[in-house]
């Protein structure tokens, strides 16, 4: 009979697990600035730029896209370059 062994990882963000990209409310942007950021480096259809844009402003944040950990790193540096909030969690 063997033994397996779980191995934690230590890390708030897991490289090769489904990861997600949050946008967070502020002040500044306009809703026509955050839907034209979603379509244009997230891939929305304009409906759901609109929904998650919408989500920000009534709920303060929304889980824009989900994907790998590499793949998520320049879609967030591309909204936080446009001048929005967003963290990959």
């Amino acid at each position: 009979m063997s033994t397996q062994t779980l191995e934690l990882i230590d890390s708030d963000i897991a490289i090769g697990l489904e990861n997600t990209i949050v946008v967070f409310n502020d002040e500044v942007n306009t809703f026509d600035h955050v839907i034209d950021s979603f379509i244009d480096i997230l891939g929305h259809s304009l409906t759901q730029a609109e929904q998650c844009a919408l989500i920000i402003h009534t709920k303060g944040k929304c889980k824009v896209k989900q994907g790998d950990y590499d793949v998520l790193v320049p879609m967030c540096s591309a909204i936080l370059d446009r001048g929005l909030s967003a963290e990959i969690h």
